[in-house]
């Protein structure tokens, strides 16, 4: 790959056709902070409907398959320099492999594999060739939610003692029947985990990320509670980390009156904060015999990694396309920075 001289990115995508809710929220993603231009895909297993809504979204090189796409890419001169990835999740390690083999940077749609095995597999051709690839863990993207990890990391909250955290919906209470659930509840595509897999891996990877903690034990239990369903739809989970801090984690998909509800508590010695998805732009911190004060988003008592997060002043509301832009944002910085030979920002 050559200098980017200035240029957006070029970007492929491999699903994300008709129908597909998360294809859509990357496109919107990648496009916010104008560092890319999507130029190839793959939308579809259909090469018909991939031709079609390529037209649509005038995308100029549409591919029958994302093997025909990862081999012709390597060979042009414009080809593109990173993917995303943003199909079920039964087919992320076969497309990435293919990928990173061709010599192209991957992002790739949570969760990063549906077995222990293709992610070490990844991880070990990630290391062959030295390129990127980036799970979109999207509620790390949030400016907040780094305020939380710059905190716990300048020792705000002095040694953490435990963390709380819950993720909470109501979508499939009761059998439901479209694309999305339909895959999502068949463990041949999903994985062997439903609830686990789709919001769980966010619960557990916004516990670690924001306390810089690794776990050393977890003690889980995996229920389903809509009959017939074949994969769980209810997580609680116990977890003890490194430095003796434990964790409580709970999420679900059948908790009637939870819409996406995403809370995070983390407290210390010296100090608790608290932060919740649906109300993103504040941070509640709470030192030790001291009133509780509200952080807001681009306000004062914020930080370098808050800010550098924030797109727009307080008081305007930024939210989940915003939060899912930074992580294409962070990528963009990272790729631009190793093609032009210096150190990434900030």
């Amino acid at each position: 790959m050559s200098n980017t001289g200035g240029r957006r990115l070029r970007l492929g995508m491999v699903g994300g056709g008709p129908g597909a809710f998360i294809g859509a929220v990357h496109r919107i993603a990648s496009r916010i902070d104008d560092k890319y231009e999507l130029v190839a895909a793959s939308l579809s297993s259909n090469p018909e409907k991939t031709r079609a809504a390529a037209a649509e979204l005038h995308i100029a090189r549409p591919y029958s398959s994302f093997q025909e796409m990862a081999d012709a890419e390597s060979k042009r001169d414009d080809g593109i320099d990173v993917v995303a990835i943003v199909t079920p999740n039964s087919t992320h390690h076969a497309i990435a492999k293919a990928f990173l083999s061709a010599g192209i940077h991957v992002i790739c749609d949570k969760p990063m594999t549906t077995t222990l095995a293709d992610a070490e597999d990844l991880q070990r051709e990630v290391e062959r060739t030295g390129l990127l690839f980036a799970l979109t863990h999207t509620y790390t993207g949030y400016p907040m939610v780094r305020q939380m990890r710059e905190m716990c990391a300048a020792g705000e909250l002095g040694k953490i003692r435990m963390i709380q955290v819950e993720y909470a919906q109501d979508w499939l209470t009761a059998p439901v029947d479209n694309k999305q659930a339909e895959w999502r509840t068949d463990p041949a595509i999903s994985g062997p985990g439903g609830c686990l897999g789709d919001i769980a891996t966010h619960a557990f990877q916004l516990a670690c990320y924001t306390s810089g903690l690794k776990p050393t034990e977890i003690a889980a239990e995996l229920s389903t509670f809509v009959p017939g369903r074949r994969v769980d739809d209810n997580v609680q989970a116990m977890l003890r980390f490194e430095g003796g801090a434990k964790a409580s984690l709970w999420t679900s998909q059948v908790a009637v009156g939870n819409e996406n509800y995403l809370r995070l508590r983390i407290y210390g010695e010296k100090a608790g904060i608290s932060w919740e998805q649906e109300s993103p732009n504040y941070l509640w911190f709470s030192p030790l015999g001291e009133p509780t004060r509200r952080l807001t988003r681009g306000g004062p008592g914020t930080g370098a990694a808050a800010a550098y997060a924030t797109r727009v002043p307080s008081g305007h509301p930024e939210g989940y396309l915003e939060a899912f832009a930074q992580l294409y944002k962070d990528m963009a910085e990272k790729i631009t920075a190793r093609l032009e030979g210096r150190d990434p920002n900030p």
